[in-house]
């Protein structure tokens, strides 16, 4: 049987394990990779490359790292392509490039959360499922057509990182027959509705930021849920931006933005219950479990 000849689009670690698993995969060719641009990382902004990038040069794959795909040509004919968690938009001229187009995987059950924080709204929201949704790309913000969705349930205790990896794992399982049959004409497209369509924004730094003062509990646990492990939740403390960067809920009831310790924990009142701190990094410092922390700053109620 010929191999189904593949140009790949993605960035980050979702997209990696699904690259990942059509490289292992013999009856598809990889025939070059798109990524974006390496980024400054850290203190000193040292350059990083994507992980998508990293695995197509481990495995010998042409990759390209255009700034956007205004002026990219496509450098080569293949069959299909396949997006994941790529991030730059992508052109008409591009989408109509391949033999039988473009199919991008989702990671939610369109037509909700249409745009480029799915996974983090839906744990925001506390939603109990969600799921992959695998559609034909056309020039709208994950406007295509549905070829396959599947549904997973959302844990109590899942944050990004859980979920992101479970919904990556769930793609995988059925994303080699959706390439087949839809190369085959045997899917029958199913166009979204839109008038049920949700969106949400692409997320910046600020918005991990918590109001103890304003906040219940089970909003910012949700936070911490959806921003594990960016932008992360913080506060400021002592003028410095204080990351919180494990945390749990409880049923201490202590006065809003008021820090207390209660048995050697570390506590924090909000509207409702007291959100407990496990783990924590004050700017410029070292990360601490709470009990640490508490040695060190005597003056920390």
């Amino acid at each position: 049987m010929k191999k189904i000849k593949i140009a790949f689009f993605g960035s980050h670690n979702f997209a990696r394990k699904i690259l990942e698993n059509l490289i292992k995969n013999n009856n598809f060719d990889i025939a070059f990779v798109v990524t974006q641009t390496d980024k400054p990382i850290g203190r000193k902004q040292e350059l990083q490359k994507t992980p998508i990038k990293i695995l197509a040069e481990k495995n010998n794959i042409n990759v390209y790292d255009p700034k956007n795909l205004k002026n990219f040509e496509m450098p080569e004919k293949i069959d299909i392509a396949i997006t994941a968690q790529y991030g730059l938009l992508i052109p008409k001229k591009i989408l109509d490039f391949p033999k039988h187009g473009i199919l991008n995987i989702h990671t939610s059950l369109l037509p909700k959360y249409r745009g480029a924080s799915p996974i983090q709204s839906a744990l925001l929201n506390n939603e109990k499922e969600t799921g992959i949704t695998i559609m034909k790309m056309d020039v709208g913000l994950d406007t295509g057509n549905i070829l396959k969705q599947k549904t997973i349930k959302i844990h109590t205790n899942d944050t990004y990182f859980d979920l992101d990896n479970k919904l990556a794992d769930l793609a995988n399982i059925f994303l080699e027959k959706t390439i087949f049959d839809y190369t085959a004409e045997k899917i029958k497209e199913i166009v979204q509705n839109n008038k049920k369509a949700s969106f949400c924004r692409e997320l910046d730094r600020n918005d991990g930021k918590i109001d103890f003062n304003i906040e219940d509990s089970k909003t910012i646990y949700n936070k911490y849920r959806a921003y594990n492990p960016w932008p992360g939740i913080w506060t400021i403390w002592g003028g410095k931006r204080l990351k919180l960067l494990k945390v749990k809920t409880s049923q201490e009831k202590i006065k809003t933005g008021q820090i207390k310790i209660i048995n050697n924990n570390l506590f924090i009142g909000t509207l409702d219950f007291a959100i407990e701190i496990l783990e924590l990094q004050l700017e410029g410092k070292k990360s601490m479990d709470a009990h640490t922390f508490i040695n060190g700053y005597k003056n920390l109620i």
